[in-house]
């Protein structure tokens, strides 16, 4: 089977309340491990955005991504996970030779979340094919580098979709314990292993033996470290539970640039609201969703990107992690508008104080 037989408390609880509405699991988790061999070699052009993709897969289609559109991606590594598999990154943007800010986008940093790195393969897909008719999209692409890193956790992707379709974590060794991996959004050095994170390694919130100790989480930080001069914005696709996050989410606190941040975020959600309605909530990750220490967005924020954001995709429970396929584009459809309106946003300058939200306007928000 391709489902855990010993699954932690918080995630078989909502696996239960799950199967009331998914009446058989195994068969919508082989809906989407299903046959695959039709898909392999394909063209970039014959590419299917709306089926979930192996790491194999998605791989080949960055490599083809960068063969095929030279003029605006470059395709390169950052390091190597535990396991050895090289940890991809796509910077698109327009060569030139100006300073240029730039946004980080990653998606896969828990490996169950599958709408995750199929968002970032449709946000590169989108942003290139409609750089000559989109005068926004072109604008955005000739200034401003976007660094698309698809599958952040690969070690655990490719066993959530060998073994445990519910893993989270990444699949390093323990030396006291047989559990594997930790959570790589508990790893950063940020208020490292205090509220929201687990000491112990059994468990899904797992902070690891110090901070950086994934050399996942160390490849981007570094990365992020030697870039953060230009690096304006960080976004971090999840799943699930409908909300746009912000800094912070180990206290309960204002963060300095609260007004341009809550700017962002609300411009964000009502973009995103355009497209079919879909509510999402917004606000400091602490109050809105839980406390949590050492997460990556704290860490971006904390290092002077000051627009850091954690995405949650949908759904609010129903489907939970097994988001069916027919769900990708609208989801994709909708962060697309979010993330295009975050991204806009640096190209203009904020005045801290110069925004109030408007509660009673926008009511659904």
């Amino acid at each position: 089977s391709v489902l855990s037989l010993s699954l932690p408390l918080s995630l078989s609880l909502s696996l239960s309340l799950s199967l009331v509405f998914i009446s058989n699991l195994q068969k919508e988790i082989e809906k989407q491990t299903g046959y695959r061999s039709s898909r392999k070699r394909r063209s970039e052009s014959q590419y299917d955005y709306e089926v979930y993709h192996s790491l194999e897969e998605i791989q080949s289609w960055m490599f083809e991504i960068n063969r095929t559109h030279p003029h605006l991606v470059d395709m390169f590594s950052i390091g190597r996970s535990y396991e050895g598999r090289p940890l991809y990154v796509l910077q698109l943007g327009k060569r030139t030779r100006s300073y240029k800010k730039a946004v980080w986008i990653d998606c896969g940093v828990h490996a169950r979340e599958w709408i995750g790195p199929a968002f970032c393969q449709w946000f590169v897909k989108e942003a290139l094919h409609s750089y000559q008719h989109d005068s926004v999209m072109r604008r955005l692409i000739n200034q401003l580098n976007f660094y698309i890193m698809p599958v952040f956790n690969v070690d655990g992707y490719i066993f959530s979709w060998t073994t445990d379709r519910f893993w989270r974590k990444t699949r390093s060794k323990n030396a006291k314990y047989h559990c594997r991996g930790v959570d790589a959004n508990r790893n950063w050095k940020v208020k490292w292993c205090e509220e929201g994170a687990s000491s112990h390694p059994c468990d899904d919130t797992y902070c690891g033996p110090f901070p950086e100790s994934e050399p996942e989480v160390k490849a981007v930080a570094k990365f992020l470290r030697k870039h953060k001069k230009r690096v304006k914005a960080y976004v971090s696709i999840h799943a699930y539970a409908q909300m746009l996050l912000y800094p912070y989410s180990y206290k309960y606190a204002t963060i300095p640039n609260f007004n341009c941040v809550e700017s962002a975020a609300h411009n964000a959600v009502t973009a995103l609201y355009s497209a079919y309605g879909v509510r999402y909530r917004y606000g400091p990750a602490s109050t809105t969703l839980y406390v949590s220490s050492g997460s990556s967005m704290d860490w971006a924020y904390r290092n002077g990107i000051p627009y850091a954001f954690a995405f949650e995709l949908r759904d609010t429970g129903y489907f939970g992690f097994l988001l069916p396929e027919a769900l990708i584009n609208p989801t994709c459809t909708e962060t697309m508008r979010a993330v295009k309106t975050i991204s806009s946003g640096l190209l203009k300058k904020c005045e801290t104080g110069m925004y109030q939200l408007d509660r009673e306007r926008y009511p659904y928000l």
